[in-house]
Formats: C-alpha cells, sequence, structure tokens
C-alpha cells in the first residue's frame, strides 16, 4: 500500500497502530516543527526513535540536552535518538525541521540511545561496478538488532542515486517494513514495487510492505532517500534477513550484463 498526505504543522499521523496499523505493528508520523515551536512525546507503552530529516533541533531526554543540526537530508547525516516507554523527549526548533517518528510497543526498558552522524553505519553498495553501476546506493543503518537487540524496531536511510535502483534484486522478507520518501527536489518521482503492486514514489509519500519482493528506482536527475523502518516479529527479529526473488537472482553473477554490452 502507498499513499502520501496532505502535511500540517505539527505531527502528521501516516499510521496509527491504536487505530490501523496497516499489518506494520508500528505507528509511523512526521512532525513537521516551525522555529519556536516544542513538541513533547511520551509514551507509557510504546519505544519511540525519532530521526531528524532536516533543521536545527534541541533535543531532550532523561536529563541530557543535545543541539542537532541537519541542514538536509542529502548532503549530511542523521541524528537519531531511540527511547524506551515512559521516557519524555521535548523537541524544540530553531527553523523549519522535520523529523520522521516512529513507535511500538517494547515492555523492555533499556537505556535511550542517541545515534550521531558520527556513528551512523554506511555500506556502499553496488559500488563495484555491479550491473554496470545501475544499482550503487548507500545503506545508512542507525540501529538494527545487531546494536540495538533491546528494542523491537530497526531504522535506517537508502540514498538512492539518480536514475538508480535500490532494494534490489528483488528481496522480501516477514518482518513488516516501511519506506518513506524523500527527493532533493519537491517534484522529484520514482516507482515502487511491493506487495504485488507497482506506484510512483513522491516527496513525503510512504509505502507499507508485508509480503511479497520489493525493489524501488528513482528517475534520472532526481535524488532519492527514504528510511527504512522494520519492525521485528516476535521470535523472529530482522537480522539482515533478505530472501532474494529466485527469477532475478542470477543478478548476483559478477558477470551479469556482460554478454550483452562488452564495449
Amino acid at each position: 500500500m502507498y499513499f502520501k498526505k496532505e502535511l500540517h504543522r505539527g505531527y502528521n499521523a501516516y499510521i496509527d497502530a491504536d487505530v490501523d496499523d496497516l499489518g506494520m505493528l508500528m505507528d509511523i508520523g512526521l512532525l513537521v516543527l516551525e522555529d519556536g515551536d516544542v513538541f513533547t512525546i511520551e509514551e507509557p507503552e510504546k519505544e519511540t526513535a525519532v530521526l531528524l530529516f532536516e533543521g536545527a533541533v534541541t533535543m531532550q531526554w532523561a536529563g541530557k540536552t543535545v543541539e542537532a543540526n541537519r541542514p538536509d537530508t542529502f548532503r549530511s547525516e542523521g541524528y537519531c535518538l531511540l527511547c524506551p516507554r515512559r521516557v519524555k523527549i521535548t523537541l524544540t526548533a530553531h527553523n523549519h525541521a522535520e523529523l520522521f517518528v516512529q513507535k511500538t510497543i517494547n515492555a523492555r526498558d533499556y537505556e535511550p540511545v542517541l545515534y550521531t552522524p558520527e556513528t551512523v553505519q554506511v555500506q556502499h553498495a553496488g559500488a563495484n561496478g555491479e550491473l554496470m553501476g545501475c544499482m550503487r546506493r548507500e545503506i545508512k543503518t542507525f540501529f538494527d538488532y545487531e546494536n540495538a537487540p533491546f528494542s523491537n524496531m530497526v531504522l535506517g536511510e537508502v540514498l538512492n542515486f539518480p536514475g538508480r535502483w535500490s532494494s534490489y534484486p528483488p528481496h522480501h522478507h516477514p518482518q513488516p517494513e516501511v519506506y518513506f520518501y524523500r527527493f532533493d527536489h519537491p517534484q522529484g518521482f520514482g516507482a515502487g514495487f511491493s506487495n504485488g503492486e507497482i506506484y510512483k514514489t513522491e516527496h513525503n509519500g510512504m509505502a507499507t510492505i508485508n509480503h511479497g519482493f520489493h525493489s524501488q528506482v528513482a528517475a534520472p536527475g532526481y535524488a532519492m532517500c527514504y528510511a527504512w523502518a522494520i519492525r521485528h516479529l516476535d521470535g523472529d527479529p530482522w537480522q539482515k534477513t533478505r530472501i532474494d526473488d529466485p527469477e532475478h537472482s542470477w543478478l548476483w553473477k559478477p558477470d551479469a550484463n556482460e554478454h550483452i554490452f562488452q564495449g
């Protein structure tokens, strides 16, 4: 399922699990703040992740204060705050700011963690000429089962280069996932494939993925960055699980396409 919302100042709920979780088992929203706005989050039963897409924001939690600044999603790395239930998060904006919010039920209590531009894990995928560079992208992970086994969530970003593919070759995993799209130009677009559907991706659009193989592509000239948010399943956490579509698994061969393009 893919949809896009008309945004307003404040919290924009894309998924409210208390009403309908769309099979995602989590809340997803985009928080839009202007200079001087203050927004608080304090969930009695849900852990919360807040990812700064852009803007300058003061983050306060559990007696700590950090000034987070990210001029834009594409040329700078993000700040991501992960807090357990019952921890109050206060966000104060110093200019226009947009933040991705992810929540889910978690009965475990743990120490909050702030992931910074210095700690984000970056994988330069497809950078060795695979498929003639058509699937070159940067996979960024803030937290997953390896560095945050206490969380029921995973959160990262993919920087999808213009005209290139990502989440490719098509693959799937049993854990539900959300893709939240950003483009370097508001009119930017691409295409996504999931749940047996094809959809046009746009700035601040979101796709829910709970079955089938998925992949996507950005239109030439438009860089795409999308947050990828996964919910672990009870007894089956996502541990970089990737089940490739067997029809396209031959694309992993080092000489794929060489039989066509020799020049």
